[in-house]
């Protein structure tokens, strides 16, 4: 195989100067040969002796020149295969034993010291950083997608023409994207919103980067930046999608829950207000005295309630309230609340029956929280069900929980109701909850204290057919 390269070597340098030495040669002979056609026609017998003496010297000069040329191009092609093509071929015959594993690490520094020397030592350490560094880049890339895989934010990097470099899964599902939508217009065109790419890449501090969009049910906020290579050149741009759909709707609830709250009070306030300054104001009789006081006292305790309930949710919110846990006899808690609530029932004419089904274990919990939530349950049952109306208790125990079942058949809850019942201040009917005395913080209270006992509540209601509550509470294991 040497030989063979060595033989290339040489014909190449030996052809390439025979040709140009015989081009020279052969130029300057038809010269003087076209000299010596005109010699002949001038019948100028010395000048062409003189040169055919030139062209006898010239073909000389030429044998010479091609023997000359041969040995140098020979001593060159043997010097190219030794200080060129020799080492190569064992570099290249090194670097596919290595890779095929067929040397051992020794055997590789052997050989890199006996037969290819420093040059061979070199390109190894070369390729073992380089591996090295390409582990390191493949492993970072590995990490980095799957982040981005299992991120719940969407990520979308756009290249300077405005195709999608990558694209995550959450970006897809929030945006509502398919596979042809897959350049920066066609993506934010469907979604009717006017950004141009170009401003956000070079106009970044004058261009808002920041927009908040209703893509179906979700609301999201989409942000912008544009990322540069490593030369410090704009490369693209990065879109970062946020689904901010529960903080916008926390964020109203809290707009609803401060508008609700300067209501509820603005209203007893104003009754208070108005009242006491007629009686100030006007001499009136001893009767209408007493029915003004009355109101005043009735609008004072109703603004006391949402005053004292409004702080009961604030500490539990703050973790502010200390539960004394206890086992207790959930069955004979219920009668209590219920004998508490006698005066009402007797009131409206209801039909209250309580059933223990089984034996119900003690429960642990807030004894006193519970106690308000049965409280508030059934005073609730007691409001909504016209007179005359039924209500059971059921008390029972099932898995590791004891159950309290609640059920009437008072006036119902809407269907769209049922899932806004424990906002607070949420009311099915505010009118009627505020002449009942209701702040419509009860039922969210309830499920605070439930929550901290690690209990459950849950509500199913018709129309016109009644309602039916369900509390789990767990019992001592």
């Amino acid at each position: 195989m040497k030989k063979n390269i060595n033989l290339k070597i040489v014909v190449i340098f030996f052809v390439l100067g025979i040709v140009l030495i015989l081009g020279l040669g052969i130029s300057y002979i038809l010269m003087l040969n076209e000299i010596e056609n005109l010699g002949s026609v001038q019948e100028n017998i010395e000048l062409l002796n003189s040169v055919k003496e030139q062209i006898s010297q010239i073909k000389l000069i030429v044998i010479i020149s091609v023997v000359v040329y041969t040995i140098i191009s020979i001593l060159i092609g043997y010097f190219v295969l030794k200080a060129v093509v020799s080492p190569m071929k064992r570099l290249i015959k090194s670097a596919e034993e290595i890779a095929n594993g067929e040397k051992t690490k020794k055997e590789d520094n052997n050989q890199n010291l006996s037969e290819v020397g420093d040059l061979e030592s070199a390109f190894s350490m070369m390729t073992n950083e380089l591996k090295e560094k390409l582990n390191e880049v493949n492993r970072q890339k590995k990490q980095i997608e799957t982040i981005l895989l299992h991120m719940t934010d969407g990520i979308i990097a756009f290249d300077m023409d405005g195709k999608i470099i990558h694209i995550n899964p959450a970006a897809k599902e929030l945006l509502g994207l398919s596979d042809k939508d897959d350049t920066f217009e066609k993506i934010f065109k469907k979604l009717d919103i006017d950004i141009n790419m170009e401003k956000i890449i070079y106009l970044e501090n004058w261009t808002s980067s920041e927009q908040r969009k209703i893509v179906g049910e979700k609301c999201v906020n989409i942000l912008f930046a544009p990322f540069q290579d490593e030369n410090d050149r704009p490369a693209g741009v990065v879109t970062l999608i946020q689904d901010i759909t529960e903080h916008v709707k926390l964020d109203n609830m809290r707009k609803e829950f401060v508008a609700d709250v300067s209501h509820e009070l603005k209203t007893p306030i104003t009754s208070i207000m108005g009242y006491s300054e007629t009686l100030l104001e006007t001499e009136y009789d001893e009767d209408t005295k007493i029915k003004f006081l009355n109101v005043i006292s009735s609008e004072a305790k109703r603004m006391a309630r949402l005053v004292t309930d409004l702080l009961t949710l604030s500490r539990y919110d703050n973790k502010k309230i200390t539960a004394e846990v206890t086992s207790f006899d959930l069955g004979e808690l219920v009668k209590k609340c219920q004998e508490k609530l006698r005066f009402e029932i007797e009131k409206k004419h209801h039909h209250v029956e309580c059933f223990v089904t089984a034996s119900v274990p003690p429960v642990v919990a807030d004894k006193y929280g519970i106690e308000r939530v049965v409280l508030n349950i059934l005073s609730n049952a007691i409001k909504y069900t016209p007179e005359n109306g039924n209500i059971k208790v059921y008390v029972g125990f099932v898995y590791n929980d004891a159950y309290i079942k609640v059920i009437d058949n008072g006036i119902g809850i809407p269907e769209e109701d049922l899932s806004r019942i424990f906002e607070r201040f949420y009311r099915v009917d505010k009118a009627r909850s505020r002449e009942m005395g209701g702040t419509g913080l009860g039922l969210s209270i309830a499920k605070e204290i439930l929550d901290q006992n690690k209990g459950s509540i849950d509500i199913k209601s018709k129309v016109g057919k009644g309602t039916e509550v369900v509390i789990r509470i767990p019992t001592k294991k």
